[in-house]
This record gives structure tokens, C-alpha cells and sequence, in this order.
């Protein structure tokens, strides 16, 4: 179901408890998207060479860089000099911050959580680059279930800073599996396999694929099996991930309160 932006009304919210995501289209304009661009940009360059000073290690042949807080991911080769994934990012940027904190994004979070404080658990940047990866199915729970104070109050905000294609690796998610709750993981001798969803538990009949301009939210529960292609175009699909939480409750990996609201 697609919402305008503003406060989500009965059946969107019914929608997002139902089949575990709602989609806003045209929260932010091409002007403010193209100031977030920007910013990101520079914030990689900075990242990217900040990484000399931290902690490497290696996951299933994936390369990370631990920066004090932030955890870099960088992509595989041949495009192993740039980032995939940047988390936590909104303490490197005050524009960023305020992309999380807009009320066009709060104010439906607020709706979902029932309360009108609201806290920030995580947040990264998915930079999709030309040849990009891809990211394979799983939940977000797995991931948390161990240090989230309340694991079914972490719903995702994901803000596309490009248009969305096909070709350039389209979000997509299972709908309606967040209803089971956390699913068996893959047990293929991999390191990470314990955050990827075993094949048997995905149903491809319910694949959606988003399709949607730049400036749109998708609002997805931290139980939905969800993923992405691999980018195939010649032109990036950068997008913001906010995780929020009720206030009060500690953020993932500073382990400080970052209330919002």
C-alpha cells in the first residue's frame, strides 16, 4: 500500500501490522535528496580514508573496518575501493540527522509505536554502487535479538536517495513473513550464516518489488524477510536505513539515548 506523506491513516497502518511494510512516496524533494547525495558522498571519501586507522577483519571474505563506533563494509572486488555499507552515519552529519528526524518520518513511526517519543536504535547508509551487490534474504531481528531491549518495537524506515529500478537492485521484501517471527537461518557452513534466512522458509509468491521514485519511504517491520539485487546499471541506488525504538532505550552500538522527539 502506497500513502502520501503525512500521518498514516487506519488502513495503512493495517497494512504495515498485515503484510509488515507501507510505502510513502514524495516525502522529500529533489532538492533536499540532492543535498543528502552530496553530503553522503563526502562522508565516504572521509570514511573510506579513515579506515587506516581501524580495526579490519574479514566475514565469509567480506572486508569490514571498525572506526571507533561506525562499521564500514566495503564491497567486493572489483569495486572493493568503495563502501556498501556505512552504520551508524547520522552522528558524522548534522544533515543527516536531520533526514531521521524529520516529522514526515516521526510522526508515522509514532502512529506504529503508539507512543510520541521516539528513540533512534540504528541507522546506515546502503550505497549501492554501479556493480553494487546485492543483499540476501533475511530479517533484521536475528541481527538485534540479543542486545534490543524490545525486539518487536524496532520498525525500519528505509529512504531511497535514487530513483529505484530493476536494473540498479530494487528493495523487495516477503510479504506477510514477519508474522512468524524469527525464521530458521541458513546452515551452510558460512560465517554469517546465522543472519540469513534458510531457502525453505522464503516464499517467492509474496516477493514485492519497490519500484519508486527518489524521496520515498518504506516503512518495514524488523521481522520481514527482505533483501535486494545486485546493481547491473551504470548509475548508483543510495538509500538511508533508520531504525527507530520507543525513548529512553539504548541506541545499538554507541549504547547512548538518542531521543529524537
Amino acid at each position: 500500500m502506497k500513502r502520501d506523506a503525512g500521518n498514516l491513516n487506519e488502513a495503512a497502518i493495517s497494512h504495515y501490522r498485515e503484510d509488515g511494510y507501507c510505502v510513502i512516496e514524495s516525502v522529500f524533494d529533489v532538492n533536499e535528496v540532492a543535498a543528502v547525495n552530496q553530503e553522503i558522498s563526502a562522508i565516504e571519501s572521509r570514511m573510506i580514508a579513515a579506515a587506516a586507522t581501524g580495526v579490519e577483519y574479514h566475514l565469509d571474505g567480506k572486508r569490514f573496518v571498525d572506526v571507533g563506533v561506525h562499521t564500514l563494509q566495503f564491497e567486493l572486488p572489483p569495486n572493493e575501493s568503495r563502501l556498501r555499507v556505512l552504520e551508524p552515519a547520522h552522528s558524522l552529519s548534522p544533515i543527516l540527522l536531520e533526514l531521521i528526524s524529520d516529522r514526515r518520518i516521526l510522526d508515522p513511526i509514532r502512529q506504529i509505536l503508539n507512543t510520541n517519543r521516539v528513540g533512534l536504535w540504528t541507522d546506515k547508509v546502503n550505497f549501492k554502487c554501479p556493480g553494487g551487490s546485492g543483499f540476501g534474504w533475511h530479517q533484521d531481528a536475528p541481527y538485534w535479538m540479543h542486545a534490543a531491549e524490545n525486539l518487536n518495537c524496532l520498525p525500519n524506515v528505509m529512504i531511497t536517495l535514487d530513483d529505484v529500478t530493476v536494473d540498479n537492485g530494487a528493495f523487495r521484501v516477503i510479504r506477510g513473513s514477519h508474522l512468524a517471527g524469527n525464521r530458521t537461518s541458513k546452515d551452510d557452513g558460512s560465517q554469517l550464516q546465522g543472519f540469513y534466512t534458510h531457502p525453505d522458509e522464503i516464499d517467492l509468491s509474496e516477493s514485492v518489488e519497490f519500484v519508486v521514485p527518489a524521496g520515498t519511504a518504506i516503512i518495514f517491520d524488523p521481522f520481514l524477510i527482505h533483501g535486494s539485487s545486485a546493481n547491473v546499471s551504470s548509475t548508483p541506488r543510495r538509500a538511508m536505513i533508520a531504525t527507530y525504538q520507543p525513548a529512553d532505550c539504548l541506541s545499538l552500538k554507541a549504547k547512548t539515548m538518542i531521543n529524537l522527539c
